[in-house]
């Protein structure tokens, strides 16, 4: 196949699942991760050939289709939220409350703020647990690098909580490790599962090229998990809070 032949394939392969969003400021609805040489400690670090932390990202799916896989590097790793979650509940019961309460979370500039108010871990109307997490934004969002940061440092009682959590997003009997060839197509719910991606070297004849969809789910092919009215609330709670992050930045100047 040729090059515009794999993206309008992967493009109607995510249209069977979903509506794909937008997953940067520039509105593009098929992101291309590949290393550009951007800074990962500022910019969004799929554009960068760093270590990514266990996070969720901001749609029901992620997808991914291989082209290219790197020299060397660039495993996918993932581990269920649920069994952290279970997990918490049994080694660390008295950090589960703090889990439901927004943490700040550093956006790198995504929908023209700095930062926003997002909970961990929350329950929809249908009663199923549904995660948000990004072990690296929870933390970089602290300091004087960000604008209207909401402190110089994290409060103890929080990276406590999130120390426990890291600490299980990375115990080696729960996570899976996978590398990718080109060919392969990974799709994974962020509501359920945490993902990320080891660090990894290209070279002059082998540059790894992934190409990405985020999915918001129709009813028909969420396999029975599809909660209308929990979406639209927590939809609407975003956007409330995207307003409030873009009034308190325009404060701040």
């Amino acid at each position: 196949w040729t090059d515009i032949e794999r993206k309008i394939f992967f493009w109607g392969f995510g249209r069977h699942f979903g509506t794909p969003g937008a997953q940067d400021n520039d509105g593009d609805l098929l992101g291309h991760i590949k290393d550009t040489g951007a800074d990962p400690k500022t910019s969004r670090q799929y554009k960068t050939n760093a270590h990514i932390l266990p996070h969720c990202d901001s749609a029901d799916v992620v997808g991914l289709l291989c082209l290219q896989s790197a020299r060397e590097g660039g495993t996918s790793r993932l581990v269920s939220s649920v069994t952290i979650y279970n997990e918490m509940l049994q080694r660390h019961p008295e950090s589960i409350e703090r889990l439901y309460e927004p943490f700040p979370l550093d956006t790198r500039g995504s929908g023209g703020v700095s930062w926003v108010p997002i909970e961990p871990v929350r329950f929809g109307f249908d009663g199923i647990l549904r995660t948000f997490y990004h072990m690296e934004y929870y933390r970089s969002v602290y300091g004087a690098h960000v604008p209207d940061s909401p402190d110089e440092a994290i409060p103890e009682k929080d990276r406590v909580v999130l120390d426990q959590y890291d600490a299980l997003a990375n115990d080696g009997e729960l996570y899976l490790d996978m590398d990718f060839l080109p060919g392969d197509i990974q799709l994974l719910s962020n509501h359920l599962i945490l993902h990320s991606r080891s660090g990894y070297q290209d070279d002059n004849e082998r540059k790894r090229y992934l190409l990405r969809l985020w999915l918001s789910m129709s009813e028909s092919a969420s396999f029975g998990s599809w909660d209308w009215f929990s979406k639209r609330v927590h939809v609407a709670q975003l956007a409330g809070r995207f307003v409030v992050a873009k009034l308190r930045r325009w404060l701040a100047k």
